[in-house]
């Protein structure tokens, strides 16, 4: 798992897919595959607008079609989400992290710093659980929650983020480890990542990233 420098405060899927993507591709089940049309040869600027815009359509579908896994009652939330609020282990966390470890017994790590090199926020992964991915700011306090569908990491799957609260942030369809589809909460479609690359629904270029 790579270290990923960030210059302010915590950008997350916001910009980035999760930060435990796996580099796998494994067939899903046959449902996804009818609703995902896989290519070999991706090429998001030379599509047709119709092709990109079917393509959009599609990952609205599968992020959205289902309300309950966007909107919880306070509730559910809390009785799901509460022992995750604050880090309990998090000074061998921290600790760990700072020191380059990405992986424990327990689970997977991951931190996010500043251009100088101080570590400010944290992820953490639990291996009985790795469909969910909990981050932390430097003193173990909860800020963002990615919930990925029961497929991961089986490539296509999604996640969602969420703040501590449940309230959505951003939500991402994984096509491959090379493609992602990004949407906000009000399913507006953010862009898609091909590897480094960002473009909009029309295919021009938005921003890069070096952490894909």
């Amino acid at each position: 798992m790579k270290k990923i420098v960030i210059t302010t405060a915590i950008l997350l899927s916001a910009i980035s897919p999760s930060v435990f993507a796996l580099e796998q591709n494994v067939p899903a089940n046959n449902q996804e595959q009818k609703v995902i049309q896989l290519s070999a040869d991706y090429d998001w600027v030379n599509m047709s607008q119709l092709q990109r815009n079917k393509k959009i359509s599609d990952y609205e579908h599968l992020l959205f079609v289902d309300d309950s896994f966007g909107l919880f009652r306070k509730q559910d939330w809390n009785a799901q989400y509460k022992p995750f609020f604050k880090d309990k282990n998090r000074k061998e966390h921290y600790r760990q992290v700072k020191n380059g470890v990405t992986e424990l017994e327990d689970c997977n790590l991951c931190g996010f710093y500043t251009k100088s090199g101080l570590l400010i926020s944290y992820a953490i992964q639990y291996k009985n659980d790795m469909t969910h991915a909990y981050y932390y700011d430097a003193y173990g306090n909860l800020k963002f929650i990615d919930v990925m569908s029961d497929n991961y990491p089986n490539f296509p799957y999604t996640s969602k983020q969420y703040k501590k609260n449940g309230k959505l942030v951003s939500a991402i369809a994984f096509e491959t480890r090379d493609i992602q589809y990004m949407f906000e909460p009000d399913h507006k479609f953010k862009g898609v990542w091909y590897k480094e690359k960002m473009f909009d629904k029309n295919g021009k270029q938005l921003m890069t990233r070096t952490n894909w």
